[in-house]
């Protein structure tokens, strides 16, 4: 692959899509071709320790395509969509100065649009506010916190996902730490709060991006690579990983990395709030529920190719069609 002459701006890749849908495969199949390297957007990735139930790819995997952004946090720590963007723009440009094309491939949706957009300076996560709101939510419920939302911030309670406790608390959380709503700092990026790309994000992003999604039609067949996925981290050994991170003792279901999905859940489960089957229907209805999130950020995302896995033979085909859109590209 040689990069586009259409335009002065470096290529870069994006390779999006709901979780399960069939990304690897083709993300290797670009890695193979000799010009991408790989920069994982994925927000339970980016921590040591946590392999199995992130999907995170093996030694096997990492020595054909080696990754960058993965294993650079302790479980212990925060990361931000912020410090993405900082570390996912200095790998661009390494990989760009190579001569390579970065291929940032994931489902953390906010990560891409982070990277895209500049976004405001906002107070970083605090720890004590964000078990209050935790135990708020646990106790009075998610119509507790909306309430409360769309009294100090009215503009947040109409733009966010109010099915989405993540979003609802950390709009919280910006007012309690800071006094400020959240949307004030929205106000003073590119960023709307919309989740989708501003008209003025081409010039705070300088690279020519082709961008391709996975997304499956027909949506029993993302639910069954769901339920199928889930059921193959458990054969893994997803309940060690668990427990190994468990016996560290500096660990709580309040950090942002157990909070990721699947990983509450087995952290319920080792706590023994829920027995195995219980384990396995919320694992895989919460990997459901993250999935649809995803696709409402993509169906929201301008000038996206869109590739369909459908059919037995459906990891090959979205292979031929994005090499298709790629080689129309100048690629």
């Amino acid at each position: 692959m040689n990069p586009p002459a259409l335009t002065d701006k470096p290529t870069a890749i994006f390779l999006m899509g709901p979780t399960a849908a069939g990304k690897t495969d083709l993300a290797l199949s670009l890695v193979d071709a000799g010009q991408c390297e790989i920069i994982s957007v994925d927000s339970a990735q980016v921590f040591r320790g946590m392999d199995i139930g992130s999907a995170k790819p093996d030694a096997a995997t990492l020595k054909r395509a080696p990754h960058h952004l993965i294993d650079i946090c302790d479980p212990a720590d925060s990361y931000s969509a912020a410090r993405f963007r900082t570390d996912a723009l200095a790998a661009m440009s390494d990989i760009q100065q190579r001569g390579r094309i970065p291929l940032l491939t994931g489902g953390t949706m906010l990560y891409f649009k982070a990277l895209v957009e500049p976004l405001a300076d906002m107070p970083p996560a605090d720890e004590t506010v964000r078990q209050a709101l935790q135990a708020q939510l646990e106790t009075e419920g998610l119509t507790s916190l909306l309430r409360e939302l769309e009294v100090v911030d009215p503009v947040a309670f109409t733009r966010i996902d109010r099915q989405n406790p993540q979003r609802v608390t950390r709009a919280l959380e910006v007012y309690r730490v800071s006094g400020r709503p959240i949307s004030a700092y929205w106000a003073e990026s590119v960023n709307d709060g919309k989740g989708r790309l501003a008209q003025n994000a081409t010039g705070a992003f300088p690279w020519h991006l082709i961008q391709l999604a996975v997304i499956p039609a027909d949506r029993a067949v993302l639910h069954e690579r769901i339920a199928r996925r889930f059921q193959l981290m458990l054969d893994q050994g997803f309940e060690q990983e668990v427990r190994a991170l468990m016996a560290r003792g500096d660990l709580h279901p309040d950090l942002p990395s157990i909070r990721a999905v699947g990983y509450r859940q087995m952290w319920h489960f080792l706590e023994g709030q829920i027995d195995h089957a219980t384990l396995i229907e919320t694992g895989v209805a919460a990997t459901r529920q993250l999935a649809k999130r995803q696709l409402t950020w993509l169906r929201k995302w301008p000038e996206l190719a869109v590739l369909d896995p459908a059919g037995p033979d459906g990891d090959r085909r979205i292979i031929d069609q994005a090499w298709q859109i790629l080689r129309k590209s100048g690629l």
